[in-house]
């Protein structure tokens, strides 16, 4: 199985650094600061493909954290996105876990349609490692 790497320093020609933005596109820190100086995030925009990078917001336009039923509908909008460019390969960073807030059990979930992700949506090891448990889980019940 081909995780998400903890360090994305540089990127192939197809990948698309998938971070957790806001929905005014203030890129000022970690993975979105990172997606802005790097892999060509725009400042002020908060959602969507840009450059080698695509952006799924956690926070709102004021910065304060995003309810997750909204994160699930962005969620959602990039896996549709996703499913229509089999050539590009989208690595999905830790998003919604970091400055937003919430644990892995609370985002994991959103990346998986019918039990998996798309094929080329590349998630951290720590979202697979939450849905195998879930689904022990869920074989003992």
């Amino acid at each position: 199985m081909k995780y998400t790497p903890d360090n994305i320093t540089k990127l192939e020609p197809n990948q698309i650094f998938v971070f957790g933005s806001n929905e005014s596109g203030i890129n000022g820190a970690g993975a979105a600061l990172l997606a802005q100086k790097k892999f060509g995030a725009k400042h002020g925009v908060g959602f969507g493909l840009q450059g080698q990078s695509f952006a799924i917001p956690s926070k709102d336009w004021d910065i304060n954290t995003l309810p997750i039923n909204i994160i699930k509908f962005y969620v959602g909008r990039f896996l549709s996105f996703a499913e229509t460019q089999p050539r590009l390969e989208f690595l999905v960073t830790k998003i919604g876990t970091g400055l937003a807030g919430y644990d892995v059990r609370d985002v994991a979930p959103l990346f998986f349609r019918n039990g998996e992700p798309p094929n080329n949506v590349i998630l951290p090891e720590d979202f697979w490692r939450y849905m195998d448990e879930r689904e022990d889980v869920d074989d003992r019940c």
